[in-house]
């Protein structure tokens, strides 16, 4: 891609636990984004820690978390559409539909999103 990159939860995490592909990877990134979804699903794990919490912290400060504005209405057309045309839940959608949105790759080990053609997958 072109240095774009849209991290799923679970890369997120394994972002988190020091995985080397990742950082190699995310080292020269142009950008990088992550959904409100991800930080929501990451920060609502029962069993997170508060070292997670400070580490998830320092993450954001350093990527764009992109929120679910009703004004966003690319994004949201995008969302609906993936929703109704593919067996995604809809936070899957709504990732899906972040990483075309803003024009990134998405990284993720999430098996689901292999059948996508409109969307450049990075496994991990």
């Amino acid at each position: 891609m072109n240095g774009r990159y849209f991290l799923d939860t679970n890369a997120i995490i394994a972002l988190l636990k020091g995985n080397d592909n990742l950082i190699s990877l995310l080292h020269n990134a142009s950008w990088i984004g992550a959904s409100v979804i991800s930080e929501l699903e990451f920060l609502a794990f029962p069993d997170i820690t508060p070292n997670d919490e400070m580490l998830f912290s320092i993450l954001k400060n350093r990527i764009d978390v992109v929120s679910l504005d009703s004004t966003n209405t690319s994004l949201l057309l995008k969302t609906i559409q993936i929703r109704r045309t593919r067996q995604l839940k809809l936070p899957d959608a709504i990732i899906a539909a972040s990483s075309i949105d803003f024009n990134s790759a998405l990284v993720s080990n999430d098996v689901i999103f292999r059948s996508f053609s409109d969307v450049e997958l990075i496994t991990f």
